[in-house]
């Protein structure tokens, strides 16, 4: 959800790898097209940054991430992750101003479930490693929370979890 109240639809997964991206308006109730993603996606993460524009993470066999300018209608490329992740990662704004991305699947054959964390600063366009988390988990949930933790919790590792961390 964007500040102007549209929604960005960016990436798809098909055969034919789809870079393309959309704007929803629901007072309007229609599509409209955009700017196209700098490299197909799916599964990736959309975090909406205090700048108003949308950084864009994972869901290609890449560590190349993006933002979207809604002022623009334009995507751009930004720091690149320290571990590429393909899908299944978590993303959280912090109130920092920093992004936390936390597991999900790396690059490789079959795919390395992640513990990794790292955090993106806007400021700087950059990606640091910060500290890993106690297990590798995908298609976790991360939610920052009013004391500024966040909470990573469940998903999948060897086999379901059903347990949760804090970063801080």
């Amino acid at each position: 959800l964007l500040g102007n109240g549209q929604v960005l639809i960016g990436g798809l997964f098909t055969t034919a790898n789809i870079a393309s991206a959309e704007l929803y308006d629901p007072t309007a109730d229609t599509f409209t097209a955009t700017g196209s993603l700098s490299v197909p996606r799916a599964s990736h993460t959309a975090t909406l940054l205090a700048s108003g524009k949308v950084l864009l993470v994972g869901g290609a066999a890449t560590a190349i991430t993006e933002l979207f300018d809604p002022a623009t209608g334009t995507f751009t490329a930004t720091g690149n992750l320290v571990t590429a992740r393909t899908q299944y990662h978590a993303a959280a704004l912090l109130p920092s101003g920093k992004v936390l991305i936390t597991g999900g699947l790396g690059v490789g054959s079959p795919s390395p479930l992640l513990s990794s964390a790292e955090l993106y600063d806007p400021a700087a366009a950059t990606f640091t490693a910060t500290g890993s988390m106690t297990t590798g988990r995908e298609t976790h949930t991360a939610t920052t929370l009013a004391n500024g933790k966040a909470l990573i919790a469940g998903g999948a590792g060897v086999g379901y979890l059903a347990s949760a961390e804090l970063y801080y």
